[in-house]
This record gives C-alpha cells, sequence and structure tokens, in this order.
C-alpha cells in the first residue's frame, strides 16, 4: 500500500454495482471522505483508494465486481482497493485472496472505511452471519451526488429467506428506524435542491414493524414535507402494497404513479417452491386495483426465469399471465445458484440454454409491453424533471410515471419540473420534446 505524506491530497473513487439502496450507502459512506482531506475522482480515473460497493444477488454481479478489482490494479498497482457489501458479507476470504484487495469490510462494517482507511480503525472480518441476523442497527442514508434524485435508504434486510434469495444472509434481518428518525434524515435531503426522493430498501415495505408502526404511515409523514416535490416508491412486495397505500398515492399528487411489484414467476407452483408469500391472484389484485384509480400509472414487474424445476408449463404460465396484465415492463432475472440458499440444494436444474431461450421470450414481452405503454400516454400532458447529463446536445428526463423524454440541452432546464406534450417516440425508444409547452 503506498505511503502518503501529511499534508498529501488522497484521490478516491467509488464504484457500485446493485441495487438503489447500495448507491444510498455508497453516497453516505463517500461524504465522511469528501468532508475530509479526499478528492473525489470518477474510478475510471487513476486513483490512491478504489472503493468497490459490491452486489451478491446473482453469479454475474460477483463477475462484475471481479473485474472492477482488476480494473483498479491495472490502472493503479500501488493502490489500495477496499471491497464492501454483500459479496464481502458472504464470501470475505474469497476476496482476500484477489490480488491487490486489501480492505474487505461486511455490510455492518462497511461504515467504517474512512475509519480504516484513515488508520483510526481496523479492518475486522465479516461479521459472523449469527451476529449480522440478530443485528437491529440501522444506518439511514441517502445518495447527493444526482442534481435532480436522491436514493433514500429507509429499511434494511429481510425476514422473508426466499429458496433463491442470498440477501437476508448478507443484509442481516429487516430493521429501520422509527417515522420521526426517518422524517429527520429526509428534511436534510431538502436542504440539497433536489426535487425528487426514490424511497429505497431491501423490503420497505416491511417499514416499522420493529417500531409499530407501518410504511403507511411513513408515507403520509414525508408527504406533509412541503420542501419535497416528488416521492417515488421503489419495489414493494405483492402482500405488502395495501390497497391504503396504493389509494394514498393516487390521492396525493407528490407521490409518483410508478409501482415496482415483484412477481417472479406466474406460476403458483414456482412461487410454493421460491417460499414466496403470495399467490398470483394477490399480484392481479394490486395491478387491476392500480389501473382502476390511476389508468396511466407505470407498473414494472421482477420475474426470475429459470427457477429449478420450472417447467414448459410453468414458464407458459407466467408468460401467458404477465401478456394478460396492464404491466408496463419488466425486470428478467435470470436465476442464478447462490451458494447457501435452499434453491442450491434442490433438483432439476435447468440447462444455461434452456435458461437463456426462457429470458429471451420475456425480454421480447417486456419491450412489447413498454411500447404498448408508450403508444397509451402518445398526446397526454406530463410533467418531466429534467437531468443535467447530455448525449449528443440532448438532455433526457422522466415524466411523473417513468415515461423518458428527451430534448435539446438547456442548462436553466436541468433539475426543473416542466409540462410537457409527450407527441414523437423516436426510433430510440424515447419521446422527443420539440417545441416547450
Amino acid at each position: 500500500m503506498r505511503i502518503f505524506a501529511t499534508m498529501e491530497k488522497r484521490k478516491i473513487a467509488f464504484n457500485t454495482f446493485g441495487c438503489k439502496l447500495n448507491f444510498a450507502e455508497t453516497s453516505a459512506i463517500a461524504r465522511k471522505f469528501t468532508d475530509s482531506d479526499f478528492e473525489t475522482v470518477d474510478f475510471k480515473e487513476t486513483a490512491d483508494i478504489y472503493v468497490i460497493h459490491s452486489c451478491t444477488v446473482t453469479a454475474q454481479a460477483e463477475r462484475k465486481c471481479k473485474a472492477a478489482i482488476r480494473q483498479a490494479v491495472k490502472r493503479n498497482p500501488e493502490a489500495s482497493v477496499a471491497v464492501i457489501g454483500c459479496y464481502s458479507q458472504l464470501r470475505p476470504d474469497e476476496l482476500r485472496k484477489i490480488k491487490g484487495v486489501s480492505i474487505v469490510l461486511g455490510n455492518s462494517e462497511k461504515y467504517s472505511l474512512f475509519d480504516v482507511v484513515t488508520k483510526q480503525g481496523e479492518n475486522k472480518p465479516a461479521h459472523e452471519d449469527s451476529a449480522l441476523k440478530t443485528s437491529r442497527h440501522f444506518e439511514p442514508g441517502f445518495s447527493a451526488n444526482d442534481r435532480t434524485r436522491s436514493f433514500f435508504k429507509v429499511q434494511d434486510g429481510c425476514d422473508y429467506f426466499c429458496t433463491f434469495c442470498a440477501i437476508p444472509y448478507a443484509r442481516g434481518r429487516s430493521r429501520s428506524a422509527t417515522i420521526a428518525e426517518t422524517l429527520s434524515v429526509a428534511k436534510q435531503i431538502t436542504t440539497t435542491g433536489i426535487k425528487e426522493v426514490v424511497l429505497t430498501g431491501v423490503n420497505i415495505g416491511d417499514f416499522g414493524r420493529q417500531h409499530g408502526e407501518s410504511f403507511l404511515d411513513l408515507l403520509k409523514g414525508l408527504s406533509e414535507l412541503r420542501e419535497i416535490e416528488r416521492i417515488r416508491i421503489s419495489s414493494v412486495e405483492p402482500e405488502l402494497l395495501k390497497n391504503e397505500i396504493i389509494q394514498l398515492v393516487a390521492d396525493r399528487s407528490k407521490f409518483m404513479p410508478h409501482f415496482h411489484i415483484p412477481l417472479q414467476s406466474g406460476s403458483d407452483r414456482v412461487l410454493a417452491l421460491m417460499k414466496r408469500k403470495y399467490k398470483r391472484e394477490i399480484f392481479y389484485q394490486r395491478v387491476t386495483f392500480i389501473k382502476n384509480l390511476m389508468p396511466d400509472a407505470c407498473i414494472a414487474a421482477d420475474v426470475i426465469t429459470g427457477f429449478p424445476g420450472e417447467t414448459d408449463e410453468d414458464f407458459d404460465e407466467t408468460l401467458e399471465f404477465i401478456k394478460e396484465l396492464p404491466i408496463s415492463y419488466l425486470h428478467v432475472f435470470t436465476y442464478s445458484i447462490r451458494p447457501g440458499t435452499k434453491a442450491a440444494e434442490m433438483e432439476n436444474h435447468l440447462s444455461d440454454a434452456a435458461k437463456q431461450a426462457r429470458s429471451k421470450k420475456l425480454h421480447q414481452l417486456s419491450d412489447q409491453k413498454k411500447m404498448t405503454f408508450y403508444r397509451e400516454n402518445k398526446g397526454s400532458v406530463r410533467q418531466v424533471l429534467w437531468e443535467s447529463d447530455t448525449d449528443q446536445g440532448f438532455m433526457f428526463g422522466f415524466t411523473d410515471n417513468y415515461i423518458r423524454c428527451k430534448k435539446a440541452f438547456n442548462p436553466e432546464s436541468v433539475n426543473t419540473i416542466e409540462t410537457v406534450m409527450l407527441d414523437t417516440i423516436e426510433d430510440d425508444g424515447v419521446f422527443s420534446i420539440l417545441i416547450n409547452q
């Protein structure tokens, strides 16, 4: 590891993989460095310290983490490489053996990264699983590096232990702060000038249970904060997305008409094998209720294909179920064996070729669903929050119901909400806003 002069300013770079929750946590961890004697640079640049916030939800996510390690070491062989997060929690010894990795911190320890880097703390091994399972410590966090929206961590961990998922082992039991504490952090976000807050967590619908509170009550509290203009809710389990929550979103314009509901399978038999806590009828009821209240609402669904024992009939049942529903697009996951999970021990694992063929069909269906949703909204008037990113002279943004739009770049439009008419769908699948409304 490189030796620094006392007054030398060190360059640190962050690379985050996985969920929105990881991005919120990375931002919170990075702020400790930016408030001190460090300079944050892009991960593609030469840095003295590279921090990789890892994900372990799929084997591909782990491969990306290892590739990032190799890239960092190649960029600066003398740099210190720190790997934090879920991969570090589950297999720290595996990561420690990789050339160039000098710091490995699990999900509880990663918040001490600043102390470890500055030699104020120890690079201790990740917590044992038993300790993580019983921990009720919760670290709130929010991202602030995007000028327009903030990922706001309101919950962590999961008590479900679905047979395919390693996240409960990596993040521990479900936990959160109280509503009062959460609203206090939300008020900090309002001071940044950010227009949109995206609520994130592992299982956010489970918010507040340990305190005798509820996610619904949190939403009511957040809706009363005048400084927050837009609130977007990330993934909520079907059985936890109560009708009262949907009704609240419909009644209060501060909430965006955009829902993300995990389906995972349209076959009740496969859902039972996954140990999901609902049958597909619950998912159907939620989607139907949303569309009855908010016909223009965007509804995304997670689907896992190629789960052990998923027959052709099971897959066809899933495909037909999704076709019949007014879903706007899909997040398709090809089943990946996660060591230590119940599904890894099951029989009748599918071949890679079979899984890829099913994944392709689901992706094609998702593209069709998305285009249908966009065409249904053609000619409507929506509000777009414009972002700072540019590409070939265009700037981009999303409507309240999560339709992507673009227009000629105008720096004065960054982080503003503009009322537009959705008129022209370009070849890239984005609405082109030609004239300001």
